[in-house]
């Protein structure tokens, strides 16, 4: 059994630790928010935050997890200023990524409070978007970081 604790939740899971975190999230704990894009680490779609920084969970074995806090989708409020931003810049097309975007995007701004386009451009790089919405993403991250740049 390894232990987990994810959105400030103690869970006990009996998976092999080399079982990605991705696996255990969706189909151990239900946790479907945490999408799966390609596997490999290369799109995003299966960001979370470990303990703080944006980690993909596909490349992240659950026995290395143990111990640290881990952030889904689902452990960020409803009104946080980057999931209230997106709503506001209209971010999400398809909407197949934006749990990870919004992820990375929060976690850029706990890094980087007031970040410049080329941070923003830096810190979201490794998050695609196959709808191509990056320039939604980019005033979004900005009205979250309280910047001009996004709608009024």
């Amino acid at each position: 059994m390894i232990p987990l604790t994810i959105n400030g939740k103690t869970y006990r899971v009996d998976v092999s630790p080399d079982t990605p975190l991705l696996w255990v999230l969706r189909d151990h704990l239900g946790l479907s928010g945490t999408k799966f894009g390609c596997g490999a680490g290369l799109c995003g779609a299966c960001t979370v935050h470990v303990d703080g920084r944006a980690e993909f969970s596909c490349q992240l074995p659950a026995g290395d997890a143990r111990g640290k806090k881990i952030v889904t989708i689902e452990g960020i409020p409803h009104d946080h200023p980057v999931k209230r931003a997106w709503i506001d810049e209209e971010v999400p097309q398809c909407g197949y990524c934006q749990p990870g975007q919004i992820l990375r995007a929060a976690a850029l701004l706990a890094e980087h409070p007031s970040p410049t386009d080329r941070q923003i451009d830096e810190g979201m790089s490794p998050s695609l978007c196959r709808c191509g919405t990056y320039p939604r993403i980019r005033k979004a991250v900005r009205r979250a970081a309280g910047k001009k740049g996004g709608r009024k």
